[in-house]
């Protein structure tokens, strides 16, 4: 990413000596992007600074996850990392990434277009002296994404590798002196990078473009407003229910939010109707192409009468394309395959996958049938038992109940000997 006016910090030398292959995934960028805006959104103070987990294969270095990390401030001002908590979360991250293996490979901050400034520099130290000396800085601009067209459609970022270089003067470096060496000084130089997708990545990737595309601004405040006023509006007061209550749908048909299943509907209907349209598109083209040709070509060979077919085309009618006219004799001859021989035995077969389908529907609502008349009978036997309980408890407050008639007429007898109660 060439500035007119670079940071004395990046490399006056163009080209990298290195010869590094950066693979980017759009996975970290995505970590990256969301970092950024949650650090923006919530005005949090400090700088923003991650890591990069990859893989170093010779000359390649793929970029394929990437974490926010904990600074602390050191001697003179200087940002570090946090040393316990990073050691700590990149051992967490190589026992999740160990197929295949993963390691750090880099860090990413945000700095201007021009390159990196002297506060990245402590940072990027650390790194290079205790994990990995040959770390790569990813960085982002910022500033290029609120400038807009003046990027080109390029991403806004800047892959630096770290050299190390004697300070040059006239152009010229300078020479070792009675024997004393020239001190060598940090310089960023710029990697090529490219961008690297994996399936699964793929998937993420659509699915978060479609979502982005589909999504509404939904104005929170009226929603909540809506809502708290039809939570809080005084049970007494009709009018004030009423009109909460059509603020409140007047608000939700405003926003027009879809489910993530109507989403994904739209998007096939979608899909299938483009489909159709540029299916419609060609076979209109070829239609007119055909009409188009001299009337020669669209006689059969008995009616041509060994007539030449290389006569120049009048005005209004198309070039003769021999290569277009046998693709399109191709193409007419595969639409049997796509039709069955036997319409007969393609109907009934399909008339029996349809009663199939009809049949075991069907036994789906015999079953969830059966299954309701089983709750009901539970239920009715539960009803019943509570109110047989409720009737012999109402007889219980009255008086004994004697489970035999018998004993309610029982005389008591005499005994000899026993005196009359």
């Amino acid at each position: 990413m060439a500035q007119s006016h670079s940071s004395p910090l990046v490399s006056s030398h163009k080209a990298s000596d290195s010869g590094l292959q950066i693979h980017l995934h759009p996975l970290v960028l995505l970590t990256v992007s969301d970092f950024i805006t949650r650090h923006t959104l919530r005005r949090q103070q400090g700088p923003i600074v991650g890591a990069l987990l990859g893989q170093h294969n010779g000359r390649d270095i793929t970029l394929e996850h990437a974490f926010e990390c904990q600074v602390v401030g050191g001697d003179q001002g200087a940002v570090l990392l946090h040393q316990a908590w990073f050691q700590d979360r990149l051992q967490q991250y190589k026992d999740v990434h160990k197929e295949p293996a993963l390691d750090l490979v880099g860090w990413f901050t945000t700095t201007p277009p021009t390159g990196p400034e002297a506060q990245h520099v402590p940072i990027h130290q650390q790194i290079i002296h205790d994990y990995n000396e040959t770390a790569v800085l990813l960085a982002f601009h910022p500033a290029s994404v609120l400038a807009g067209g003046e990027n080109n459609g390029k991403l806004p970022l800047t892959v630096y590798e770290s050299v190390y270089e004697s300070q040059e003067a006239d152009g010229d470096r300078s020479m070792d002196l009675d024997g004393q060496q020239v001190p060598l000084n940090l310089k960023f130089q710029e990697l090529s990078c490219s961008v690297e997708t994996g399936q699964a990545e793929m998937i993420s990737v659509d699915f978060v473009a479609r979502g982005g595309g589909n999504a509404a601004n939904v104005d929170s405040s009226t929603r909540s407003k809506g809502k708290g006023q039809a939570s809080q509006a005084p049970v007494a007061d009709k009018a004030s229910k009423e009109a909460s209550s059509q603020q409140e749908a007047k608000a939700l048909n405003d926003s027009s939010l879809l489910s993530p299943e109507d989403e994904e509907l739209i998007a096939s209907l979608t899909a299938r109707a483009n489909a159709i349209k540029m299916l419609h598109t060609r076979i209109q083209l070829l239609r007119s192409y055909l009409i188009s040709l001299p009337p020669s070509y669209l006689t059969a060979p008995s009616e041509s009468n060994g007539t030449t077919t290389d006569e120049a085309p009048a005005t209004g009618q198309a070039e003769i394309n021999h290569p277009i006219l046998r693709s399109i004799q191709a193409l007419v001859n595969r639409l049997p395959l796509l039709i069955p021989s036997d319409g007969a035995a393609f109907e009934q077969e399909s008339l029996s996958e349809k009663s199939d389908v009809t049949l075991v529907g069907l036994l789906g609502d015999l079953t969830r049938g059966t299954k309701n008349l089983r709750e009901m009978g539970r239920k009715f036997g539960i009803v019943s038992d509570a109110k047989q309980q409720g009737r012999r408890g109402g007889m219980r407050s009255i008086g004994p109940v004697y489970e035999d008639t018998d004993e309610l007429f029982q005389t008591p007898t005499l005994q000899m000997g026993q005196p009359y109660e």
